[in-house]
């Protein structure tokens, strides 16, 4: 090209160069071609076509007048879609020209392929919105509105048979969860006049975008989003992709539940203590301990305490007060010590009734029934050589009202329960229960002994045998051993 500019042109009054896709040009390429911009022929044009302008060496750019080109929007591409099937003499619906276009994402090239790619296979010289979604693969938005509808409803049993419809259709499973998180997606934004106005879609798919946003809760969509966004980038690495999928749906379907409680006990009313009457002196209710469960976890029972009051003249504890009565520790490889599980804090008096709404008729709680069904998950991750899910079981709990308040050691427990453990045991036990006001709370708590440091790695484990055996130290350097492995 460097060659050919060096000629004037025979017709005309100037030689035009249309390179496309410049910015696949090497280093090399591009400091060639920078002699001939800087002094170009007086005839001699150069059009620079790319999609990614910050590829483009600066010494070029700063050579070049640039025009940046806007996407076009997906109502125009579509009326010419329509004035183009009006010269053709093709019977095209509405929906089906929309549905080109938004697949297009702002191409023509694309939206004329597609054009014609339906056109080649219609029998009657018509393009039906039907036809377009077979032919283009899509999948059609009625499904993701179904299945909202069934997670909003918490509908587990329809949302698998839709997942199943869906599949079998031959939809790719990490095709069908980014379609899905952009349904998710655009009805958070119609829950907004401002950003509904920012979706790309006719007013017809708008109407129906803004009557599911206001069956759901901006928290909701925005959790589901997140569940959707971690299975889409852990798909291709998930040996069972169908599970891997069916699990991020089931966690979307308990949603709505989890906030409903969470709402309902932050609502709850505190009980009012009873008026003591002058010269009472009713002792308060004894509560017998429980006795151990064979393979249970450490839990420590506590009511909530109400401090008795006392006079000078008088000391009567309060009628209503409740002692707190502690289960003996048993953890699953035999009993272990408890140290005073049971720290009075003030925010313990915040903890919600065991009562909940009158929507789920929940069955009074059974410590001794709570303790076997807690042993038995543990015993059945310990069986299956869960070891991971085991050792986060087998530790102390704590239980005020019916909230189970676990002690952790870092962040990294906590984020591994909730992502791993949380929906399995939390769905176990109160299904196994009937009980929907239980819950499970992690505490971060210090170690007692701060000074002493984890060992977690190989190097940190010889590194502590050293310092207590010397000698060990000799022995590797004179055999050569390593102890990474």
């Amino acid at each position: 090209m460097i060659d050919q500019v060096r000629y004037p042109p025979q017709r005309g009054r100037y030689k035009i160069y249309i390179i496309d896709e410049v910015h696949m040009l090497s280093a090399a390429a591009f400091n060639a071609f920078l002699k001939t911009l800087e002094e170009p022929p007086s005839y001699a044009i150069f059009i620079l076509a790319t999609t990614e302008k910050h590829k483009i060496l600066p010494t070029i750019l700063s050579r070049c007048q640039i025009f940046d080109f806007n996407r076009i929007q997906w109502k125009d591409m579509a009326d010419h879609l329509a004035s183009i099937a009006v010269k053709e003499n093709i019977q095209a619906e509405p929906s089906a020209l929309e549905l080109i276009a938004i697949k297009a994402d702002g191409g023509l090239r694309d939206a004329l392929s597609m054009f014609d790619l339906n056109v080649t296979f219609s029998t009657d010289n018509a393009l039906r919105h039907k036809d377009v979604l077979e032919n283009l693969h899509i999948l059609d938005s009625d499904y993701y509105v179904s299945l909202t509808n069934h997670l909003i409803q918490q509908n587990h049993v329809e949302t698998l048979v839709l997942l199943d419809e869906i599949m079998r259709k031959g939809f790719d499973g990490q095709q069908f969860i980014s379609g899905f998180m952009e349904h998710l997606r655009n009805l958070l934004f119609a829950k907004d006049p401002q950003t509904l106005a920012l979706m790309e879609i006719s007013d017809e798919s708008r109407a129906k975008f803004k009557q599911q946003a206001e069956l759901t809760s901006t928290s909701f969509l925005l959790s589901a989003m997140n569940i959707c966004s971690t299975c889409e980038s852990n798909y291709k690495s998930a040996k069972n992709a169908r599970l891997h999928l069916e699990l991020c749906l089931l966690k979307i379907n308990y949603l709505p539940s989890v906030y409903q409680l969470a709402t309902e006990g932050s609502s709850g009313k505190k009980p009012e203590p009873q008026a003591k009457s002058a010269g009472a002196t009713t002792q308060p209710t004894p509560v017998t301990a429980a006795p151990a469960i064979e393979a249970a976890p450490a839990v420590a029972v506590a009511e909530k305490p109400i401090v008795p009051t006392a006079t000078q003249e008088n000391d009567v504890p309060n009628p209503s007060a409740k002692p707190v009565a502690q289960m003996p520790a048993a953890g699953l490889g035999g009993l272990r010590s408890s140290k005073s599980l049971i720290k009075p804090k003030a925010q313990e008096s915040e903890v919600k009734e065991q009562a909940v709404a009158s929507d789920f008729n929940n069955q009074d709680f059974d410590l001794p029934k709570f303790l076997g069904v807690w042993n038995e998950i543990a015993k059945k991750y310990k069986d299956a050589n869960l070891i991971n899910k085991f050792v986060m079981m087998d530790r102390p709990i704590e239980l005020i009202d019916t909230v189970a308040h676990m002690k952790v050691e870092n962040e990294v427990q906590v984020q591994h329960f909730n992502e791993q453990l949380r929906m399995e045991v939390l769905g176990t036990l109160r299904e196994r229960l009937q009980n929907y006001a239980i819950d499970i709370v992690l505490d971060v708590t210090v170690q007692e002994n701060g000074d002493k440091k984890l060992l977690y790695t190989q190097s940190d484990k010889y590194d502590f045998l050293v310092q207590k055996h010397p000698l060990l130290g000799e022995l590797k350097q004179k055999l050569g051993l390593d102890h990474e492995f």
